[in-house]
């Protein structure tokens, strides 16, 4: 029996400029009937899970219940003939319908322009290959923006749950107002909330002890599914939105679901696509009267497995410095949550180039003076280098009569820093100290032996250039590379 994924046969290698447009082509000239029956039972999971959770995901939008399921069927049908994993899903989400009701003001009309508009950027992106940006989003920026919406989206259904009315959106205002008026709990409502919530954490109690699907995917290889949809969900809101739905994305919950039910091929959403479509024909009548507190458990259930405290705990004892994008993401998502976002990204990119700008630089003292930076120079980080030469060659006690540059860390170095080791090599000249290097990979040396510094001079190892460097003059030594033209890259008033 051939196996999903495997290589292409047959006719299909006459158009590899249509598969590579058209997934489906890929898998569909190869379908097994053996994949039908696992597809069929992954597509029926997944849409008995889709529509109480598009039901759900609608009231965090702001949205009547009917656009959660005008949004769940859609990116099923395209997905199935644009997607190129065969687990992935894609529909509302939780912090999609958040997202939403922030810009929808509880307007259909606005969530479905919105559709539309993020679905056309999604294209451009996909497009022009912009999907290495997700590369700026740290780990801790992530943790703290959906722990964050965990806490807010569950705190948002607490009045549901409790059958208050009137309770604003904003998550300050909200916590204000359920404790001042904890008093008018309904306790039908109440006991109805938190009887599903139970119901559904037995079920999640019941899952954990059920033995293992085999091949499910880890977890690296489910992330790196959800980064391939950029496109696929470009074409999935736009089309969405001439059938009235909001903005939607990948589920890894329903994900999940998809890939321990089993599926082979993404065919599986057209079962559930079918199912959704169903059920609007069917069964909207009967969602009238579904309380609001089964979906405010329904939606506390899903999201409340999204609040990783354990991050918190994990980066204190592994890498302190990261709790501040992630303390910075976290609180301001209490706020907005683009806002924390856009914060966390811009607090982890001033680490990064605090950490380009100030590398770590190794001195070590003795009839040489040994400074070995821990990183590759970039032209931030030139004033530190001269700075750990200069403090300590220029202020000891008694002058070392050379400093070696030890560079078997440096992997790239840019004009700035090229430009200021000539000016470092003139200033130490002046003081009757020399600069050697020792060390350097094949690109740093061919950056440097273009520049033709002058003075330059290079040994290939540490304990060479210390020989030779410690050496009185006239005791021989190791003959280094030097070069002993005027530099071309400095300024006249700069050239002694």
């Amino acid at each position: 029996m051939p196996v999903p994924g495997g290589g292409q046969r047959g006719g299909s290698r006459r158009w590899p400029g249509v598969r590579a447009w058209l997934p489906v082509l890929r898998w569909l000239p190869r379908y097994s009937p053996a994949w039908l029956q696992l597809d069929a039972m992954a597509g029926l999971s997944v849409g008995l899970a889709a529509v109480p959770q598009a039901l759900a995901y609608a009231e965090v939008a702001g949205l009547p219940p009917q656009y959660g399921l005008y949004s769940s069927f859609m990116g099923c049908f395209v997905y199935c003939f644009l997607g190129t994993a065969k687990d992935v899903t894609l529909g509302p989400t939780a912090i999609m319908s958040l997202l939403v009701s922030s810009y929808a003001f509880h307007e259909p009309a606005y969530a479905i322009l919105l559709a539309f508009l993020s679905g056309c950027i999604q294209l451009a992106m996909g497009f022009l290959r912009l999907g290495f940006l997700l590369d700026f989003v740290s780990c801790p920026v992530i943790k703290g923006f959906t722990s964050a919406a965990s806490v807010t989206i569950s705190f948002n259904q607490i009045k549901n749950i409790l059958g208050l009315q009137g309770i604003p959106r904003q998550f300050f205002l909200q916590v204000y107002e359920i404790l001042r008026r904890i008093g008018e709990t309904r306790a039908g409502d109440a006991v109805l909330g938190l009887a599903c919530l139970a119901a559904l954490a037995g079920l999640q109690v019941m899952k954990s002890h059920l033995p293992r699907v085999a091949h499910v995917e880890p977890l690296a290889a489910r992330v790196s599914y959800l980064i391939v949809w950029t496109s696929t969900t470009g074409f999935a809101n736009v089309l969405g939105s001439f059938v009235s739905a909001y903005p939607i994305t990948g589920s890894f919950g329903r994900t999940a679901v998809n890939a321990q039910s089993g599926v082979c091929t993404p065919a599986g959403g057209l079962i559930t696509g079918a199912l959704v479509l169903l059920s609007l024909a069917y069964l909207t009548s009967l969602f009238y009267y579904i309380p609001k507190a089964a979906l405010a458990a329904v939606i506390i259930s899903a999201v409340v497995p999204m609040f990783d405290a354990g991050i918190f705990r994990t980066l204190w004892r592994v890498k302190r410095l990261d709790l501040v994008p992630l303390c910075v993401t976290f609180l301001l998502c209490f706020w907005e949550v683009q806002y924390g976002i856009v914060a966390g990204v811009l607090v982890s990119g001033v680490l990064l180039l605090y950490s380009i700008a100030r590398p770590p630089v190794k001195v070590s003292k003795g009839d040489v003076l040994l400074v070995q930076p821990g990183s590759s120079l970039h032209f931030p980080a030139m004033e530190c280098l001269r700075d750990a030469v200069c403090s300590h060659a220029l202020a000891a006690a008694s002058l070392p009569r050379s400093v070696i540059l030890d560079c078997c860390h440096v992997s790239s170095i840019d004009y700035t820093v090229v430009v200021g080791l000539a000016e470092l090599l003139q200033e130490l000249r002046k003081h009757g100290l020399s600069l050697a290097f020792c060390s350097l990979q094949d690109p740093v040396l061919q950056v440097l032996l273009s520049a033709d510094l002058e003075g330059f001079q290079h040994f290939l190892s540490r304990e060479e250039a210390e020989r030779c460097r410690g050496a009185e003059p006239g005791d021989g030594g190791a003959a280094p590379y030097t070069s002993t033209s005027e530099s071309s890259l400095l300024p006249t008033g700069l050239i002694q």
